[in-house]
C-alpha cells in the first residue's frame, strides 16, 4: 500500500497542487543542535537528539532517498530504536509499512490509542469530505499504544502527548522537553500565520478547528512557548503567529492568500534540497518576516 500510494503521490498530487502555495516543506537540516530533519517530497521527517539517544518523528513516505538524507546528518537508521507517529496517514508512516524497506524493522512505535484503530481496521480512514476511503495501513513493529495527556521518557526525554482528533480522530502532537511540539498535520503555516491544516484531508474541519484552539488553551495555561515544528509547513518559536488562524482552516482548492514568495510552486520538486546546505545552513523560522 505505501510504496503504491508514496508513487501515486508524488506523480498526481504535484499536478494537483502546483501553484497553490499549500507544501512548504523544510529541505533537509538542522533546526538547532537536538532537532534535524528531511525532506520526503512535501513532507518532512523530524529526529530530536539528546543525550546520545535520537528520536525519531513520524517516518515519511515509502521513500527511496531516506538512508541516503539521514546519511547527510550523520544519521544511521539502525540507530533509531523509538518512533513518535503523530498518526497514519502514509506521508507520516510509510518508512514502517509492511511493504517498506524495512530501514526501522527493530523501532518501537508510540501512537495514539484511538490512532491505532485505523491500524486494526476498525476505523477507516476518510478524506475529501468523507467521500473517499483510503486503504488499509498495515504495520508490523511494535507498538506502545498512548493515551492523551500521558507523560513518558525516552532515556532523558520527556515527552508529553496532546489528542487534537480533526485531521484523523487519533491525531496526536507531541511536547518534548517542554520545548518543542511535533504537531504533525494539525496545523498548517501560510505567510500570515497558522491555520488549521488542509480542508479537504480533515475527518472533521469543525472538530480539528476546536481541538487547535484547546491545543493553544492547554499551552498558554502552563506557560510553555516551545518551538512549534509542522509536519509540511516549517516551524516557529512565535505562539502568536502560530494560532494566528486558529479558527479557519487551509483551503486546499484555491492558490493561497496572502501570497508567500518564498512558497515553492511545485513542491514535490526536491531540486534544491542538498546535501551541502544540509551540512552548512540551519533552516529559518517560518515567520521570519
Amino acid at each position: 500500500m505505501s510504496k503504491q500510494e508514496s508513487e501515486f503521490q508524488e506523480k498526481t498530487m504535484s499536478r494537483l497542487y502546483r501553484g497553490k502555495e499549500i507544501f512548504k516543506p523544510l529541505n533537509t537540516g538542522r533546526i538547532d543542535a537536538h532537532v534535524s530533519c528531511v525532506r520526503e517530497f512535501v513532507a518532512n521527517i523530524f529526529f530530536y537528539t539528546k543525550s546520545g539517544v535520537t528520536i525519531m518523528i513520524d517516518a515519511g513516505y515509502n521513500y527511496d532517498r531516506l538512508k541516503e538524507k539521514m546519511g547527510w546528518l550523520d544519521l544511521d537508521p539502525s540507530n533509531i530504536r523509538h518512533i513518535l507517529i503523530t498518526h497514519q496517514d502514509t506521508d507520516h508512516v510509510g518508512a514502517v509499512e509492511a511493504d517498506s524497506d524495512g530501514l526501522f524493522r527493530n523501532a518501537t512505535l508510540y501512537i495514539g490509542e484511538e490512532e491505532n484503530r485505523y491500524l486494526t481496521g476498525e476505523k477507516r480512514r476518510r478524506v475529501i469530505y468523507g467521500m473517499y476511503k483510503l486503504p488499509m495501513v498495515k504495520i508490523e513493529n511494535e507498538k506502545v499504544l498512548l493515551k492523551d495527556g500521558q507523560v513518558f521518557r525516552i532515556g532523558d526525554i520527556k515527552i508529553e502527548c496532546f489528542l487534537v482528533p480533526g485531521h484523523t480522530w487519533g491525531h496526536m502532537v507531541y511536547l518534548v522537553d517542554d520545548a518543542y511540539l511535533f504537531t504533525g498535520d494539525t496545523l498548517w503555516f501560510g505567510v500570515d500565520g497558522g491555520y488549521s491544516f488542509i480542508n479537504m484531508l480533515a475527518e472533521s474541519n469543525r472538530v480539528a478547528v476546536h481541538s487547535l484552539a484547546v491545543l493553544e488553551e492547554k499551552l498558554r495555561a502552563r506557560g510553555v512557548h516551545p518551538m512549534v515544528i509542522t509536519g509540511h509547513s516549517g516551524w516557529t518559536d512565535d505562539l502568536d503567529f502560530a494560532f494566528a488562524h486558529r479558527d479557519k482552516v487551509c483551503n486546499a482548492w484555491v492558490r493561497q492568500k496572502p501570497h508567500d514568495p518564498d512558497a515553492p510552486y511545485d513542491a514535490y520538486d526536491e531540486s534544491d534540497d542538498t546535501q551541502e546546505k544540509a551540512r552548512s545552513v540551519f533552516l529559518q523560522k517560518q515567520n521570519k518576516k
